[in-house]
Protein backbone atom coordinates (compact mmCIF):
# COMPACT_ATOMS: atom_id res chain seq x y z
CA UNK A 1 0.00 0.00 0.00
CA UNK A 2 1.16 3.45 -0.76
CA UNK A 3 -0.10 6.88 0.80
CA UNK A 4 1.08 9.70 -1.25
CA UNK A 5 -0.20 13.31 -2.33
CA UNK A 6 -2.27 13.65 -5.43
CA UNK A 7 -0.53 15.57 -8.34
CA UNK A 8 -1.12 19.00 -7.72
CA UNK A 9 -3.36 20.29 -10.69
CA UNK A 10 -2.51 22.96 -13.56
CA UNK A 11 -2.18 26.24 -11.89
CA UNK A 12 -1.85 29.04 -14.35
CA UNK A 13 1.18 30.95 -13.30
CA UNK A 14 -1.02 34.17 -13.72
CA UNK A 15 -3.58 32.85 -11.37
CA UNK A 16 -1.54 30.99 -8.76
CA UNK A 17 -3.46 32.86 -6.27
CA UNK A 18 -6.96 31.74 -6.77
CA UNK A 19 -8.46 29.04 -9.22
CA UNK A 20 -11.35 28.23 -8.04
CA UNK A 21 -15.19 28.66 -9.94
CA UNK A 22 -16.98 31.47 -8.77
CA UNK A 23 -21.10 32.28 -8.43
CA UNK A 24 -22.17 35.92 -8.87
CA UNK A 25 -25.38 36.29 -7.19
CA UNK A 26 -27.71 39.36 -9.18
CA UNK A 27 -29.58 41.30 -6.52
CA UNK A 28 -32.46 42.17 -8.22
CA UNK A 29 -34.07 46.01 -6.81
CA UNK A 30 -37.37 46.75 -7.50
CA UNK A 31 -37.97 50.04 -9.40
CA UNK A 32 -40.63 52.43 -8.16
CA UNK A 33 -42.51 54.57 -11.02
CA UNK A 34 -44.81 57.50 -9.78
CA UNK A 35 -48.17 57.71 -11.27
CA UNK A 36 -47.18 60.39 -13.42
CA UNK A 37 -44.40 59.85 -15.59
CA UNK A 38 -43.24 63.39 -15.99
CA UNK A 39 -42.87 64.37 -12.20
CA UNK A 40 -39.51 62.72 -12.23
CA UNK A 41 -38.13 65.58 -9.88
CA UNK A 42 -38.89 64.74 -6.70
CA UNK A 43 -36.84 64.61 -4.46
CA UNK A 44 -34.55 61.29 -4.64
CA UNK A 45 -34.77 59.34 -1.39
CA UNK A 46 -31.30 59.26 0.74
CA UNK A 47 -28.90 56.35 -0.13
CA UNK A 48 -28.93 53.88 2.84
CA UNK A 49 -25.40 53.58 3.33
CA UNK A 50 -24.61 49.60 3.31
CA UNK A 51 -23.33 48.13 7.22
CA UNK A 52 -19.63 47.63 6.81
CA UNK A 53 -18.40 43.66 7.03
CA UNK A 54 -18.07 42.30 10.66
CA UNK A 55 -14.37 42.15 11.26
CA UNK A 56 -12.52 38.76 10.82
CA UNK A 57 -11.35 36.95 13.98
CA UNK A 58 -7.58 36.78 14.63
CA UNK A 59 -7.44 33.47 14.31
CA UNK A 60 -8.62 33.56 10.32
CA UNK A 61 -6.30 36.98 9.14
CA UNK A 62 -3.59 34.40 10.32
CA UNK A 63 -5.10 31.96 7.96
CA UNK A 64 -5.02 34.53 5.32
CA UNK A 65 -0.94 35.30 6.46
CA UNK A 66 -0.13 31.42 6.12
CA UNK A 67 -1.78 30.96 2.76
CA UNK A 68 0.54 33.90 1.14
CA UNK A 69 3.44 32.55 3.35
CA UNK A 70 2.31 28.73 1.52
CA UNK A 71 3.34 30.12 -1.83
CA UNK A 72 6.45 31.22 -1.04
CA UNK A 73 7.57 28.21 0.99
CA UNK A 74 6.72 26.18 -2.47
CA UNK A 75 9.34 28.39 -3.95
CA UNK A 76 12.17 28.05 -1.66
CA UNK A 77 12.04 24.74 -0.97
CA UNK A 78 13.44 24.34 -4.57
CA UNK A 79 16.57 26.38 -3.28
CA UNK A 80 17.18 24.03 -0.71
CA UNK A 81 18.82 20.35 -0.15
CA UNK A 82 18.83 18.36 3.20
CA UNK A 83 19.23 14.80 4.85
CA UNK A 84 15.74 12.98 5.39
CA UNK A 85 15.49 9.82 7.68
CA UNK A 86 13.16 7.57 7.14
CA UNK A 87 11.51 4.99 9.97
CA UNK A 88 9.16 2.37 8.74
CA UNK A 89 7.32 0.62 11.18
CA UNK A 90 5.07 -2.12 11.81
CA UNK A 91 3.59 -1.31 15.18
CA UNK A 92 1.64 -3.67 17.23
CA UNK A 93 -1.33 -4.17 19.44
CA UNK A 94 0.42 -2.29 22.27
CA UNK A 95 1.30 1.27 20.21
CA UNK A 96 5.13 0.05 20.27
CA UNK A 97 7.02 -1.30 17.35
CA UNK A 98 7.19 -4.97 16.25
CA UNK A 99 9.54 -4.52 13.13
CA UNK A 100 11.47 -1.30 11.63
CA UNK A 101 13.91 -0.12 8.74
CA UNK A 102 15.69 2.65 8.90
CA UNK A 103 16.91 4.70 5.59
CA UNK A 104 18.52 7.90 4.94
CA UNK A 105 18.65 9.75 1.70
CA UNK A 106 19.31 13.35 0.55
CA UNK A 107 16.08 15.11 -0.47
CA UNK A 108 15.10 17.93 -2.29
CA UNK A 109 11.23 19.34 -3.52
CA UNK A 110 11.89 20.39 -6.91
CA UNK A 111 8.62 23.27 -7.94
CA UNK A 112 8.59 23.84 -11.79
CA UNK A 113 6.30 26.77 -13.22
CA UNK A 114 7.85 25.56 -16.98
CA UNK A 115 5.04 24.42 -18.60
CA UNK A 116 2.80 26.96 -16.94
CA UNK A 117 1.35 25.50 -14.10
CA UNK A 118 3.23 24.53 -10.89
CA UNK A 119 4.08 20.57 -10.33
CA UNK A 120 5.59 19.34 -7.20
CA UNK A 121 8.23 16.24 -7.74
CA UNK A 122 10.58 14.71 -4.59
CA UNK A 123 14.13 13.63 -5.15
CA UNK A 124 15.62 11.31 -2.94
CA UNK A 125 19.08 9.89 -3.62
CA UNK A 126 19.74 6.92 -1.52
CA UNK A 127 22.67 7.48 1.22
CA UNK A 128 22.00 4.51 3.22
CA UNK A 129 20.14 1.42 1.95
CA UNK A 130 17.65 -0.13 4.57
CA UNK A 131 17.87 -3.73 5.11
CA UNK A 132 14.76 -5.41 3.19
CA UNK A 133 13.47 -8.05 4.90
CA UNK A 134 10.91 -9.70 2.20
CA UNK A 135 8.89 -11.33 3.96
CA UNK A 136 7.42 -7.88 5.99
CA UNK A 137 4.69 -5.74 4.28
CA UNK A 138 5.74 -1.90 4.89
CA UNK A 139 4.17 1.32 3.58
CA UNK A 140 5.78 3.83 1.53
CA UNK A 141 5.22 7.21 2.60
CA UNK A 142 6.27 10.13 0.05
CA UNK A 143 4.97 13.33 0.02
CA UNK A 144 3.70 14.75 3.24
CA UNK A 145 5.64 17.41 3.71
CA UNK A 146 3.44 19.02 1.07
CA UNK A 147 0.10 18.66 3.09
CA UNK A 148 0.27 22.58 3.87
CA UNK A 149 -1.39 22.25 -0.15
CA UNK A 150 -4.33 22.29 2.40
CA UNK A 151 -4.12 26.35 3.13
CA UNK A 152 -2.51 26.68 -0.64
CA UNK A 153 -5.16 29.12 -2.35
CA UNK A 154 -5.75 26.42 -5.00
CA UNK A 155 -7.19 24.30 -2.04
CA UNK A 156 -9.12 27.12 -0.58
CA UNK A 157 -12.90 25.93 -1.77
CA UNK A 158 -11.80 22.15 -0.33
CA UNK A 159 -12.39 22.60 2.78
CA UNK A 160 -14.14 24.96 5.54
CA UNK A 161 -11.54 26.61 8.45
CA UNK A 162 -12.59 27.95 11.86
CA UNK A 163 -10.96 29.12 14.32
CA UNK A 164 -9.91 26.76 17.53
CA UNK A 165 -8.72 28.78 20.38
CA UNK A 166 -4.69 29.17 21.18
CA UNK A 167 -2.36 26.88 22.87
CA UNK A 168 1.02 27.48 23.89
CA UNK A 169 3.94 25.63 22.74
CA UNK A 170 7.62 26.23 23.60
CA UNK A 171 7.25 29.60 24.77
CA UNK A 172 5.23 30.76 22.27
CA UNK A 173 1.38 31.50 21.78
CA UNK A 174 -0.04 29.94 18.81
CA UNK A 175 -3.77 30.24 17.15
CA UNK A 176 -5.68 27.25 16.00
CA UNK A 177 -7.37 26.20 13.14
CA UNK A 178 -9.79 23.20 12.33
CA UNK A 179 -10.43 22.43 9.04
CA UNK A 180 -12.53 20.14 7.52
CA UNK A 181 -13.49 18.71 3.85
CA UNK A 182 -16.05 19.34 1.32
CA UNK A 183 -18.18 17.34 0.51
CA UNK A 184 -16.86 16.39 -3.01
CA UNK A 185 -14.33 18.46 -3.29
CA UNK A 186 -10.59 17.78 -4.50
CA UNK A 187 -7.93 16.35 -2.16
CA UNK A 188 -3.74 16.51 -1.77
CA UNK A 189 -3.91 13.53 -0.74
CA UNK A 190 -4.69 9.98 -1.97
CA UNK A 191 -4.30 6.31 -1.33
CA UNK A 192 -2.54 3.87 -4.23
CA UNK A 193 -3.91 1.08 -4.21
CA UNK A 194 -3.53 -1.43 -7.35
CA UNK A 195 -2.59 1.39 -9.49
CA UNK A 196 -5.27 3.32 -9.03
CA UNK A 197 -5.40 6.42 -6.98
CA UNK A 198 -8.23 7.23 -4.51
CA UNK A 199 -8.75 10.39 -2.63
CA UNK A 200 -8.72 10.73 0.90
CA UNK A 201 -11.11 13.03 2.84
CA UNK A 202 -8.95 14.78 5.33
CA UNK A 203 -9.57 16.91 8.22
CA UNK A 204 -7.82 18.20 11.36
CA UNK A 205 -6.06 21.08 12.92
CA UNK A 206 -3.44 23.69 12.03
CA UNK A 207 -1.17 26.03 14.93
CA UNK A 208 -0.53 29.07 12.91
CA UNK A 209 2.12 32.08 14.95
CA UNK A 210 -0.31 34.91 14.21
CA UNK A 211 2.15 37.83 13.48
CA UNK A 212 4.21 35.77 10.76
CA UNK A 213 1.59 32.96 9.29
CA UNK A 214 4.11 30.45 9.93
CA UNK A 215 2.60 26.92 10.83
CA UNK A 216 4.14 25.11 13.76
CA UNK A 217 2.28 22.21 13.49
CA UNK A 218 -0.47 20.34 11.47
CA UNK A 219 -2.40 17.40 12.25
CA UNK A 220 -4.20 15.90 9.79
CA UNK A 221 -6.58 12.67 9.86
CA UNK A 222 -8.74 10.90 7.60
CA UNK A 223 -12.50 12.13 7.75
CA UNK A 224 -13.68 8.55 7.18
CA UNK A 225 -13.23 5.45 7.06
CA UNK A 226 -12.71 3.93 3.55
CA UNK A 227 -13.65 0.31 4.60
CA UNK A 228 -14.38 -0.37 1.04
CA UNK A 229 -10.73 -0.19 0.12
CA UNK A 230 -9.08 -1.97 3.66
CA UNK A 231 -7.78 1.81 5.17
CA UNK A 232 -9.52 2.42 8.28
CA UNK A 233 -7.64 5.07 9.64
CA UNK A 234 -4.69 7.66 8.71
CA UNK A 235 -3.33 10.03 11.16
CA UNK A 236 0.01 12.80 10.11
CA UNK A 237 1.86 15.34 12.35
CA UNK A 238 3.80 17.45 10.71
CA UNK A 239 6.09 19.82 12.41
CA UNK A 240 7.88 23.01 11.10
CA UNK A 241 10.76 25.73 12.24
CA UNK A 242 12.65 28.32 10.76
CA UNK A 243 15.93 27.21 9.48
CA UNK A 244 18.71 30.00 8.99
CA UNK A 245 21.22 29.94 6.32
CA UNK A 246 24.35 32.91 6.13
CA UNK A 247 25.97 34.76 3.42
CA UNK A 248 23.51 36.03 2.43
CA UNK A 249 21.31 36.14 5.88
CA UNK A 250 18.42 34.51 4.89
CA UNK A 251 15.63 32.19 7.01
CA UNK A 252 13.39 29.72 5.41
CA UNK A 253 10.75 28.45 6.80
CA UNK A 254 10.82 24.56 6.51
CA UNK A 255 9.81 20.68 7.54
CA UNK A 256 11.61 19.39 10.12
CA UNK A 257 9.23 15.90 11.04
CA UNK A 258 6.88 14.26 10.63
CA UNK A 259 4.79 11.05 11.58
CA UNK A 260 2.63 8.89 9.39
CA UNK A 261 -0.13 6.11 11.40
CA UNK A 262 -1.93 4.31 8.71
CA UNK A 263 -4.67 0.67 9.85
CA UNK A 264 -6.16 -1.42 7.95
CA UNK A 265 -7.92 -4.24 9.46
CA UNK A 266 -4.75 -6.33 9.63
CA UNK A 267 -1.94 -3.57 9.97
CA UNK A 268 -1.23 -0.82 11.65
CA UNK A 269 2.33 0.61 10.14
CA UNK A 270 3.89 4.20 11.42
CA UNK A 271 6.18 6.08 9.54
CA UNK A 272 8.32 8.84 10.90
CA UNK A 273 10.37 11.27 8.68
CA UNK A 274 12.96 13.40 10.04
CA UNK A 275 14.91 16.59 7.78
CA UNK A 276 17.82 17.72 9.10
CA UNK A 277 21.31 19.49 7.51
CA UNK A 278 19.39 21.80 5.11
CA UNK A 279 21.86 23.36 2.33
CA UNK A 280 20.80 26.28 0.51
CA UNK A 281 22.69 26.35 -3.77
CA UNK A 282 22.10 29.02 -5.83
CA UNK A 283 22.69 27.33 -9.57
CA UNK A 284 24.40 30.30 -11.85
CA UNK A 285 24.11 29.36 -16.04
CA UNK A 286 27.00 30.98 -17.78
CA UNK A 287 26.22 31.00 -21.81
CA UNK A 288 29.33 30.84 -24.45
CA UNK A 289 28.46 31.76 -27.69
CA UNK A 290 30.21 29.30 -29.92
CA UNK A 291 33.59 30.94 -32.89
CA UNK A 292 32.36 30.27 -36.28
CA UNK A 293 34.35 28.97 -38.75
CA UNK A 294 34.46 29.30 -42.21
Amino acid sequence: MRVLPVNLPPIPVKRLVRNSVRFSALALAPFFFCGNLSAQTANPAPAVAEPSPAPQPPAMDALVRARKLVEKYFEQAANVVCTESVTQAVVGKNGKANYREDSVFDYQMQSSTNSGSLKLVESRNTRKAAFRDSARSLLITNGFTSMLLIIHPTYETSYTFEPGGEESMDGATYVRIHFSPVPGASSPAAMQLRGKNYPIPLSGTIWIEPQTGAVAKLVVSMQSSLSDLGLQAMRSEIHYATVHFHDPEESYWMPISAVIDVETLRQHWRNIHRFAGYKRFKATIQVEEAESKP
